[in-house]
């Protein structure tokens, strides 16, 4: 039988664009959440900085913190993107039994709980062992501290890793205004236990307060999930042999190795940086909040958006339309990354000395922290494109490529590590994460385009190019603009000065890049502004 190839091609291309649409509708509710996440990241720190300081104390609730991140990224962070939402869609999209979803995920949360609850308990036994293991230039004072906060953690461990699993169940159901808002409600419980349970504590143990907000946090993030889950048929259920959870084991097995073998890069990262001075920790974690606001805005949120899409072409067989749908994703994460990447630059202290040098927070911090920070954008934009790039093989469930690009960038991290840290200290650390991230950018980036080359043009040079250009003189405009006020304001040491002084650079780079991107007609950023404006 003939197949009509133009109404083919003509349907191909109208779910190209109806999938386009998704995509930038989908990643303005998550970048919507995002926003909300990395602003009270932003007042969570500021709150921190304020009541804390960076020193010891800090220090060790950075290395306790630790904690349950590496046990979420291990058992489901990895398994989220790399496994969950793509066997979940899969699924999901199948007309043959309603009950199949269901069932699936009831096995996996039922696996989850009893993995998690062994977890926790060995975790209890053995917080000292943990904290010698992470923290190893730690005072005997600051390792028993960090016990207690592990201790304290361990349930939230449970909380973040159910909610994770159904954060994955939602995005595969393409139910993405509940999941957005997680992070937002995990920040606020830590804001709470800042300001308000700090109040029950006195001298060093204040610091548990910061534990107890995770905690708080994390179950807020749980229950946030259920409503949009009433119609959920789930049930305690544990039948390992489950043909979708042998597929998601299998599928994770690779990208497991890698998460185990970036988790030792974080623990030998926290290890070393405990040994060049107290203060380091924090003044890492502050830059690390800062760097992580436009990543978690855009570079996550298109991710996530474009994931189960990606997934979608791939079980049809439609690869034009994901190399169109992937390299789309790459060239709005480019448009939207680099000025970020280039005012962050620019306005590192008036920022920084803006949002924490408060209270315990001083001057030296600012200084330092900026210095973290400058070093930490020498890999944002490379960490940026990053993540639809490991998306991109995860939808066509390639999860072994990811992997072992991992285990190659941590060999990246240790080489610098190792060689910087005598003698720039944990500015060495700073710099070997940034070299880290932008090698495993350069690989997969090489990787993906092998195995995807086709006829499909992506543009995605050019719009690199005519971004890089925008940026770099929208960075000018801006050091301009905050060299003529500092004269003016510098001195002053007020909040509408310092206020200003970000404020006014930022809102000329803005106006600046804004009119470059518009005069080079980047499709991008017309489709972005397009969307803020219908919302």
């Amino acid at each position: 039988m003939a197949v009509d190839t133009s109404r083919l091609t003509q349907q191909m291309q109208t779910d190209v664009s109806v999938s386009r649409r998704g995509i930038a509708r989908a990643a303005g509710i998550i970048g919507l959440g995002n926003v909300a996440s990395r602003a009270l990241g932003l007042i969570r720190e500021t709150t921190i900085a304020n009541q804390f300081g960076a020193g010891p104390l800090v220090d060790a609730f950075v290395v306790a913190a630790t904690v349950p991140t590496t046990v979420y990224d291990l058992l489901v962070g990895g398994l989220l993107s790399s496994a969950l939402v793509p066997v979940f869609s899969e699924y999901a999209a199948s007309d043959d039994d309603p009950d199949a979803l269901w069932r699936l995920a009831s096995i996996v949360l039922s696996a989850a709980t009893a993995v998690l609850a062994v977890l926790g308990l060995i975790l209890m036994l053995f917080a000292p062992q943990v904290v010698a293991l992470m923290a190893s230039g730690f005072d005997a004072d600051q390792r028993a501290l960090t016990a207690g906060l592990i201790r304290i953690l361990v349930p939230a461990i449970f909380f973040l890793g159910l909610s994770g699993i159904l954060m994955g169940l939602l995005y595969a159901l393409k139910r993405f205004s509940f999941p957005a808002f997680g992070a937002a409600v995990y920040n606020l419980g830590i804001i709470l236990g800042a300001l308000v349970i700090s109040r029950f504590f006195s001298g060093p143990a204040r610091i548990y307060s910061l534990g107890l907000g995770i905690l708080l946090g994390s179950t807020g993030q749980f229950l946030l999930m259920l409503p949009d889950l009433r119609d959920a048929r789930l049930r305690l259920t544990l039948v390992w042999n489950h043909p979708g959870l042998r597929r998601i084991l299998t599928l994770y097995v690779p990208i497991g190795l890698s998460v185990v073998v970036a988790n030792l890069g974080v623990v030998i990262d926290r290890n070393l940086a405990s040994t060049t001075g107290a203060g380091s920790l924090s003044w890492m974690r502050y830059a690390t909040t800062l760097q992580q606001l436009p990543l978690g805005i855009v570079a996550v949120a298109v991710s996530q958006a474009v994931l189960p899409s990606l997934a979608r072409l791939t079980a049809d067989e439609q690869l034009p339309a994901f190399q169109r749908t992937l390299q789309h994703g790459l060239r709005m994460v480019l448009v939207l990354m680099l000025p970020a990447a280039v005012g962050l630059f620019v306005l590192a202290e008036p920022i920084i000395r803006l949002l924490f040098q408060h209270g315990d927070f001083s001057a030296f911090d600012t200084i330092q922290t900026a210095a973290a920070l400058r070093i930490y954008l020498l890999g944002m934009v490379a960490a940026a494109i990053d993540q639809p790039l490991i998306f991109a093989f995860y939808a066509r469930q390639n999860t072994w490529t990811p992997a072992m690009v991992g285990v190659a960038g941590v060999g990246i991290y240790l080489v610098f590590a190792l060689l910087l840290i005598g003698p720039t200290g944990y500015l060495g650390l700073v710099f070997a994460s940034s070299m880290q991230l932008t090698g495993h950018a350069l690989i997969m980036l090489w990787l993906l385009h092998r195995q995807l080359r086709g006829p499909e043009e992506s543009g995605l040079p050019a719009a690199a190019l005519k971004s890089l250009v925008a940026a770099l003189l929208m960075g000018l405009a801006t050091w301009a603009m905050l060299t003529g006020l500092h004269p003016l304001f510098g001195n002053e040491n007020n909040l509408e000065a310092e206020v200003l002084l970000v404020i006014g650079p930022a809102f000329v780079g803005a106006l600046t890049y804004a009119a470059l991107v518009v005069a080079l007609r980047l499709e991008e950023a017309t489709e972005v502004v397009g969307l803020i404006r219908r919302r």
